[in-house]
């Protein structure tokens, strides 16, 4: 059995990493929040709007599931997680869809020569969000592992957030370093309290990174196989 060592640190970790996500998410978006979603110079289609209140709604979600866990509501926590496994499948439907709508946008309104090669980046981070969600539903009953898997899968979700960070504080083609060092804070967390890296993150932090890796880098680079994929879901 793991002998917990983290004291205040292990009792109050994924109740602070949902905080700090939320803080990630309402920063990096208040950047744009304003000219884009409030006063945009083009309106903006509709599902954009359902999209975001959709994922600020995750959020908040995952913030509440956390102080379930934190006040000993497990009880509460598990039955309103059908509610969350629920919400996670229309992100899915959401994130996609609004990534293919909001770069026919961009293209359309303001011409954007990158646009079709960085759709790979949403389609990554929804895909990566999904695949975690569904291992973290399926080992719900493992607290260890559930509650690992469902937070690299918030840490995934944050890409767009870092990515409207301030250049000076994190360029944008370096906006998914902020995604992995919210993940390695759990691996750090693992490392401090355990002593050891739980399965979670020895297996499949080095998965998420690769992909995460194969994925910017087919965006920054224009990859050519990519652009004829994402001009044929575009058109």
């Amino acid at each position: 059995m793991t002998t917990r060592r983290g004291g205040l640190l292990d009792t109050y970790f994924y109740f602070f990493m949902s905080l700090l996500i939320a803080t990630v998410v309402v920063y990096g978006f208040g950047q744009t929040v304003a000219g884009r979603l409030i006063h945009p110079d083009v309106p903006r289609p509709f599902l954009l709007y359902v999209h975001a209140a959709a994922f600020s709604l995750w959020v908040v979600f995952y913030i509440f599931q956390s102080a379930l866990v934190r006040t000993r509501n497990v009880w509460l926590h598990r039955r309103l997680g059908w509610f969350g496994g629920g919400l996670g499948v229309a992100m899915l439907g959401l994130g996609i869809s609004t990534a293919i709508t909001m770069s026919r946008f961009d293209i359309l309104h303001y011409h954007l020569a990158d646009a079709a090669a960085f759709l790979i980046v949403p389609f990554f981070d929804i895909f990566a969000f999904s695949v975690l969600l569904a291992l973290a539903i399926y080992w719900r009953k493992k607290p260890e592992f559930h509650r690992r898997l469902i937070l690299v899968a918030c840490c995934a979700l944050t890409s767009a957030a870092f990515g409207r960070f301030p250049s000076k504080i994190l360029p944008f083609e370096w906006s998914f370093i902020g995604v992995d060092v919210l993940i390695l804070l759990g691996v750090a967390h693992d490392l401090i309290v355990n002593r050891r890296i739980h399965p979670v993150y020895l297996f499949g932090v080095p998965a998420f990174l690769f992909c995460q890796i194969v994925a910017w880098y087919t965006y920054l680079h224009n990859s050519p196989n990519w652009l004829r994929i994402a001009h044929a879901i575009l058109d």
